[in-house]
Order: C-alpha cells, then sequence, then structure tokens
C-alpha cells in the first residue's frame, strides 16, 4: 500500500489500498458529502448508483484509511463501456472534439473525494495514480466540473487534458469537462 503523509505535523499517515466500498458506502458517501457538497437527497440518490456500479465485474475500488481505519477519501472505476450511461451522454460531446475515440480501451475514474482536512496532502493524488497502475487500459477517461478548480489542476498535472467541456449531465446544476490521460499517470519530475 502506498502511503500519503503532509499537511500539518499532527496529521496521520493515510494508508492507501484495496476496500470494500459497497460494505463502506454510507461512509464513502459522507466523505464525498462533506468534499463535494452533497444534500441528504443527493446522497441517497448517489447510494443507489455507487452500488450499481461497484456491481460491475471489473470495478475497481481504492480507500484512503488512517491508522485507526476511518475512511477519509475514496476512487473507483472500470473500465469504459459505450453502453454505459455517462458514455451515451458525453459521446455527442466527444464525438463533436474528435475525440469519441476515448471511449474505448479507457478505464473510466467514476468517482474520486477526499475529506477537506486531508486534502492538499497528496491523498488523491496516491489514489488515482495507484489504481490506474493498476488496470491494464491504456488510458483513462474522467468528468470533473468544468471550473478551474484544485480537482481540475491535479488531473492536468497527472497528464489528463479537455477533451470536450460544457457537457450538460442530467439534473447536475453545472457543466462538466470530459478529460483523458494516457497510463501511466505522470509522476512529478518524470516526463
Amino acid at each position: 500500500m502506498a502511503a500519503a503523509s503532509g499537511g500539518a505535523p499532527h496529521t496521520a499517515r493515510v494508508r492507501i489500498g484495496p476496500v470494500d466500498l459497497a460494505a463502506r458506502v454510507d461512509e464513502a458517501l459522507a466523505v464525498q458529502a462533506v468534499a463535494f457538497g452533497l444534500g441528504p437527497e443527493e446522497i441517497e440518490v448517489r447510494r443507489h448508483i455507487v452500488l450499481r456500479h461497484l456491481d460491475h465485474p471489473f470495478a475497481r475500488a481504492l480507500g484512503a484509511l488512517t491508522p485507526d481505519g476511518g475512511l477519509v477519501g475514496f476512487v473507483y472505476g472500470m473500465p469504459n463501456e459505450r453502453g454505459h450511461w455517462w458514455s451515451t451522454v458525453v459521446e455527442p460531446h466527444l464525438r463533436a472534439t474528435g475525440s469519441a475515440d476515448w471511449l474505448d480501451d479507457s478505464f473510466v475514474i467514476t468517482e474520486l473525494h477526499v475529506h477537506p482536512e486531508f486534502q492538499n496532502m497528496g491523498v488523491g493524488r496516491s489514489l488515482i495514480t495507484t489504481i490506474t497502475d493498476a488496470v491494464d487500459q491504456p488510458r483513462s477517461i474522467l468528468s470533473a466540473i468544468d471550473t478551474e478548480s484544485p480537482a481540475r489542476g491535479l488531473y492536468r498535472s497527472l497528464g489528463y487534458r479537455d477533451l470536450a467541456r460544457q457537457v450538460h449531465f442530467p439534473s447536475a446544476p453545472m457543466p462538466y469537462a470530459v478529460m483523458g490521460a494516457p497510463l501511466p499517470l505522470l509522476r512529478p519530475g518524470r516526463v
């Protein structure tokens, strides 16, 4: 397991490793609610979506765990399939930019969230690089809110680039950007 540490001197070390996210879905959604600003109704909707995703035979999940086993971050994803709902929404936008081939032979990062108290310490970077290092696909895709944010900065530093912008998901209040990167992801000091 990779270890991530940093931030204030009192910050405990965090272990990155496999986690049964379906069994810990409520903990994961609590992290997502704080990190992403979700209300109780949104959490309940997302609970069913997360459990359905994790039921996919090739879904992978990692957690960021404190020494006492508390979940402070997580990532999960799966090989992309064009028939999945997400792909059907983003495909016209990718086709318009000449990037529709990114939907094939890609590992999609479905969710990545880190509790705010553990952000800016390398936890998110460790989660996404660890999960993508273990996949067979040659590239990764994801969607992120289409604003200049720390998350988008992290993705860019790992080699993700915008494939399509202003993608509107049903019921999402803000537009998203679809980003893609060749694997393995970039690391600091590596070209």
